[in-house]
């Protein structure tokens, strides 16, 4: 926005509201950590499909301001069925109506008021703008205005759209929330209309003030983080008061997240407050190693460096440009966390090609089905895996390179056929038959017997082929069609170079219904991460990173996803799918390593391989394709670290070598 405007004095509002854009019918998801649903204040919902169209108002076509007074009701965004079951209460309630803020209140029901402040009872004094033109509060936002209408941000300066223009003076009472939040009448945008609350001097405006103690004090970041988080808890119930006396209710206990709703009849209002000082009492909780506070969704990550600024008007800032980044390229405003933006948008592209006809859409769970006997811990485990090198691998040496693949899960998740709908229980040569299909096995998962390892001729500085593969003896486990294919591959390729046959399927799960579900999922978020790296945008390609990574990660837990129109997200076996694919396409890299440079590695973690090189050997790929594998680490050994791999007598010590010397390359000291 580059005008100039005017700045509204202490807490009034202007008597035009928002430039709000054109919601798109999309913009309707359900709830995060509870089993709540959350849909955003602003955007009606039909009760039931029949009359719907008749309930909801549709959007205007232009995004320009209007007054209040000759408005009754903020623009709404149409919507359609699967819109409005999400917005059903998980337990059983009945899809509720979603009304503007404006009209969840009585006053709002019976007389239209002729300015905002008659709206909002606010005295003359503090509705009276200053004279003195006012530009946007940051004038190089590199993002656009894609945010503004669907969430501000609150510091104890003022408020502001996320492109930067300065709305009020500071929101001291949780009286003058409520009004921000009716007034302003925010719209949807793929998770709920959010209102972020920016640095600690505005939380103790609003009396939202928590002393956890420090850091210091405690051994476990992870105590402090659970006494903070309860702490906070407690002093928002309290300090609510005056809200749930205007009619709002909170959705499961409120945190780092306010999840705010109202009703009215059949119409429901929400919207969700985002407290930014407080994030990490959640966040810890997911994310933290070795206690370190690590990634925070949106706000980035305090020990990567890509965190907010300090202060609080370069913090609002950054909030903003990341706001509008992520509508921009994701379409969607960031979950509470980065697994909920993943949703977020998986959900966006449902109500898409429910709308349309077109592409598949998942309706149901697709729970691991009942399966004889329990399999070994996670079905497709990642690999972990540590060699001590000999002579020849350290022949003419000096060098210590990690190569991971490039976005390994989200390539993958792209390329790969996921089955579901109902599975079908196939045993004996049933079972077995279902395997040689014309386009190859279905998907699925299969009972076969391992054969011991030793047993094959596989390279001996490799991992077995599979996790679950003994050495000595014959296993049976349950596998998914990727693993049954990879065993299947040339041993040149990293298979074993079995038949069918020599597996003994006994017994399958397998999906008549598959295809490529994720394939627009994972597009969206491929291109908006090429958008990052070719801007060197370190902190939405960490935040990106965390999203694809945190969704398919969290499919495996039922747990995340309670609330019914969630539970679609529960996809266990997509998730052993992808980490299936990740390491049999390690692998295959891995003997094309060593056919071209005769190198083995000597360590491999999930989709990362540790190598001993010497000066100039390269082995990544070129190619800039996701899946590829790219440089991670690359370190020149000194002596005291090249003798520690050349005395190491176990993979503990090879692992504590490779930990040292990775560690004195970020700056954290040498073995």
């Amino acid at each position: 926005m580059s005008g100039p405007w005017e700045q509204i004095p202490l807490f009034a509002l202007p008597e035009a509201t928002l430039t709000i854009s054109p919601a798109s019918t999309d913009d309707v998801v359900p709830d995060d950590d509870d089993d709540a649903v959350s849909v955003e204040a602003g955007v009606p919902i039909a009760a039931d499909q029949a009359d719907s169209e008749a309930a909801v108002a549709a959007h205007p076509e232009s995004s320009e301001q209007w007054d209040v007074a000759d408005a009754p009701t903020p623009p709404s965004s149409e919507v359609d069925s699967e819109e409005m079951d999400s917005a059903a209460v998980d337990g059983g309630d009945e899809p509720t109506e979603i009304a503007p803020a404006e009209t969840a209140t009585s006053e709002a029901a019976t007389a239209e008021p002729t300015t905002a402040a008659d709206a909002l009872d606010l005295p003359a004094s503090e509705i009276e703008p200053t004279a003195t033109p006012r530009t946007p509060v940051w004038e190089a936002l590199p993002a656009g205005d894609e945010a503004d209408g669907h969430a501000l941000i609150v510091t104890a300066a003022g408020t502001y759209t996320p492109s930067g223009r300065e709305l009020t003076g500071p929101v001291d009472s949780v009286e003058k929330l409520d009004k921000l939040i009716r007034w302003a009448a925010l719209t949807p945008l793929g998770a709920p209309a959010q209102i972020w609350v920016v640095g600690q001097a505005a939380c103790e405006l609003l009396g939202w003030i928590i002393d956890p103690g420090s850091e210091d004090d405690v051994d476990d970041m992870e105590a402090l983080r659970t006494r903070a988080a309860q702490e906070l808890t407690a002093v928002l119930q309290a300090a609510l008061t005056p809200l749930l006396n205007a009619g709002w209710e909170l959705r499961g206990d409120p945190g780092h997240v306010v999840h705010l709703s109202r009703s009215i009849g059949n119409f429901t209002s929400m919207v969700d407050v985002v407290i930014e000082p407080y994030v990490w009492t959640y966040w810890n909780k997911d994310f933290g190693w070795h206690n370190r506070v690590g990634d925070m969704g949106i706000l980035g990550s305090p020990t990567a460096g890509t965190y907010l600024p300090d202060d609080d008007l370069p913090a609002a800032r950054e909030l903003g440009r990341r706001l509008a980044w992520c509508a921009q390229h994701l379409g969607v405003l960031p979950g509470p966390t980065p697994a909920r933006t993943g949703a977020a948008l998986v959900d966006k592209i449902k109500r898409e090609r429910t709308r349309s006809g077109k592409g598949i859409v998942v309706t149901a769970p697709g729970s691991v089905p009942p399966l004889d006997g329990p399999p070994r811990g996670d079905l497709e485990p990642a690999v972990g895996w540590t060699r001590v090198p000999d002579a020849q691998d350290l022949d003419g040496t000096g060098r210590l390179v990690s190569i991971d693949q490039r976005a390994a899960y989200l390539a993958s998740a792209g390329m790969l056929e996921f089955g579901y709908g109902q599975p079908q229980h196939l045993i004996g040569d049933n079972a077995a038959v279902a395997a040689v299909g014309e386009k190859g096995a279905p998907f699925g998962l299969w009972r076969i017997t391992l054969p011991p390892g030793q047993a094959l001729s596989l390279p001996e500085k490799l991992p077995l082929p599979h996790p679950h593969m003994l050495a000595d003896q014959p296993v049976q486990t349950w596998v998914t069609t990727v693993s049954l294919d990879g065993l299947c591959s040339p041993v040149a390729d990293g298979g074993i170079g079995a038949e069918l046959d020599d597996l003994d399927i006994t017994e399958a799960w397998v999906y008549l219904q598959q295809g490529r579900t994720l394939d627009k999922w994972a597009k969206i978020l491929r291109e908006a991460r090429k958008a990052a790296v070719d801007t060197d945008d370190e902190a939405t390609k960490r935040f990106l990173g965390t999203c694809y990574k945190g969704y398919i990660g969290r499919m495996v837990n039922p747990d995340m996803w309670t609330a019914t129109r969630m539970q679609h997200h529960h996809q266990p076996l997509w998730r052993a799918a992808i980490i299936a694919h990740c390491r049999w396409r390690g692998r295959r890299v891995a003997m094309r390593i060593a056919r071209e440079h005769g190198r083995w590695p000597v360590r491999t973690v999930t989709d990362s391989w540790v190598y001993l090189l010497a000066g100039g050997e390269e082995i990544a790929d070129p190619s800039e394709a996701l899946g590829k594998m790219s440089v991670e680490k690359d370190v020149v050994l000194t002596d005291t670290l090249l003798s520690a791999f050349t005395s190491a007598q176990d993979v503990h010590e090879v692992n504590l070598a490779i930990k040292a010397a990775f560690a004195e390359d970020e700056g954290e000291g040498a073995l």
